[in-house]
């Protein structure tokens, strides 16, 4: 890769092979794992400013790759590595979160209007029901 792919603001080269399906699982894992801490909208923000320092960035993953491996499987972390060298994995990370976060979202609001309609269902308790326990 020269100086001036790694800075690039093009977008993927359709040429480009596509990503395995051990890949995906790999980024699934990720971008499920971000929405379970909450994390979505620092993550977003995070890799849509490094978005054009993503090969820099692999590099770092390669020094730092000692300390990581005591926490994460090799090969995992090998395969991570080599798909931030390339250019639009960034762009399908970020996809994946959102798609997650949109799918966590409708399962929120499910759940409340399920407990708002039984709430609703019950009726209207008075205080001493509340305290006697009687429904």
């Amino acid at each position: 890769m020269t100086f001036r792919e790694m800075f690039s603001f093009q977008p993927k080269d359709p040429k480009e092979k596509e990503l395995t399906q051990h890949q995906h699982e790999i980024l699934d894992k990720i971008a499920k794992k971000v929405i379970y801490w909450k994390m979505s909208v620092p993550a977003i923000l995070f890799l849509e400013t490094m978005k054009p320092l993503n090969y820099i960035g692999s590099q770092m993953m390669v020094f730092f790759e000692p300390f990581f491996q005591a926490i994460f499987s090799w090969k995992d972390y090998d395969e991570l590595r080599k798909l931030m060298e390339e250019r639009g994995t960034v762009e399908i990370l970020l996809q994946k979160i959102e798609k997650f976060e949109a799918e966590q979202e409708a399962k929120e609001k499910e759940m409340k209007k399920k407990a708002k309609e039984e709430r609703k269902r019950k009726g209207k308790r008075n205080i001493w029901q509340i305290i006697l326990g009687k429904e």
